[in-house]
């Protein structure tokens, strides 16, 4: 039975052996002088001040990103149900809009809540 799956031992093998063989070489040969300047965080041109565990994060872009992850799933559901409309018939359909409906009614939640509006 394990015999079955000797080329995909193989290959994972192959990739893990390729990869680090590539990051091995890459570390021995790259050019290696690291000076203050180089090592300073950079965010957009501006001076950091203080630690970055001591400021306050907003929120909101998490929020906002989490809510897209979410109806990007959701789009990914979709197309697979679209490809076996035909096959899966009116109970399916039904299915599918209900599915829908309850992601409708989350996005509705997130927008009574305001996690759609962006404050100063």
């Amino acid at each position: 039975m394990l015999i079955d799956y000797l080329p995909v031992f193989l290959m994972v093998a192959a990739a893990t052996g390729l990869a680090l063989f590539i990051l091995t070489l890459g570390s021995l040969i790259r050019p290696s002088n690291p000076y203050p300047e180089k090592n300073r965080p950079y965010e957009c041109g501006v001076d950091h001040k203080g630690e970055a565990s001591s400021g306050l994060f907003r929120v909101q872009f998490f929020v906002v990103a989490i809510l897209f992850v979410i109806f990007d799933v959701e789009a990914m559901f979709l197309f697979p149900w679209a490809v076996v409309l035909t096959e899966i018939g009116f109970i399916g359909y039904l299915e599918m809009f209900v599915f829908i409906f309850l992601l409708l009614v989350g996005y509705a939640y997130a927008w009574a809540k305001g996690a759609l509006e962006w404050e100063n």
